[in-house]
């Protein structure tokens, strides 16, 4: 049976997820080059942070249940609430985003996406958390950059200095903080790191269960990202 056949019986399908967080000219869409190139992996490009609408869509409902639960009548201002169903829900989301998103192909083994908008808002440790239930044993590369780099680039460059600087400072603490929350289900890359080495890489495939292939990452690294 294939992914799309299972999906399309109710069912879950048999992958491993992964999702990259990092910021905006970090050098994110070159990590998710290199994740692409293993046989079987499938991770999405950027999606607006569009996931979060739906964890704010989860957790509002399921926390107006718990408040407002026991009204069961039509006389009551919160009637029907208590029948959101949280595990229902959060199982919905996997599918929904699964099958309009991520799109897993047959071969795939491993699929999520990676964003650059994470770190924007102070919920992002609920968020994360959330994310881990709709999809159970996720793991989550972090990519970093030297700062100085970042804001050398031109997109960062538009805005004001000293905002752009603390944008930067502010997502990667939020995401850093993150990370060492998660424990051995993040792992660490640096930019200027795997640029200048990459076999500084090879902790990163071995995390993963998978095989170093030096002459495909130095091929991934040779083309160019992004903008």
């Amino acid at each position: 049976m294939t992914t799309q056949q299972r999906m399309d019986a109710g069912a879950d399908p048999d992958l491993d997820y992964l999702f990259v967080l990092t910021y905006g000219r970090s050098g994110s869409t070159l990590i998710n080059g290199l994740l692409n190139a293993i046989p079987g992996y499938l991770i999405r490009g950027e999606n607006g942070d569009a996931l979060r609408h739906l964890y704010r869509f989860h957790t509002t409902l399921a926390q107006h249940r718990e408040k407002r639960g026991a009204a069961h009548t039509p006389d009551r201002p919160w009637f029907g609430i208590g029948g959101f169903d949280p595990d229902r829900s959060l199982a919905q989301t996997r599918r929904l985003v699964l099958e309009l998103l991520l799109r897993p192909a047959s071969d795939t083994r491993v699929t999520g996406f990676k964003e650059i908008r994470w770190g924007r808002s102070d919920d992002l440790p609920a968020y994360v958390a959330w994310l881990r239930r709709v999809f159970p044993g996720a793991r989550f590369v972090v990519n970093t950059r030297d700062r100085a780099g970042v804001l050398a680039s031109g997109w960062w460059a538009r805005a004001d200095a000293e905002q752009a600087a603390r944008r930067v400072a502010e997502a990667e603490a939020r995401i850093l903080a993150v990370a060492k929350e998660l424990g051995d289900a993040a792992y660490r890359v640096h930019y200027d790191d795997y640029i200048d080495d990459p076999a500084a890489l090879e902790g990163l495939y071995a995390w993963l269960g998978e095989e170093y292939d030096a002459d495909r990452v130095r091929e991934v690294l040779a083309t160019r990202h992004s903008y």
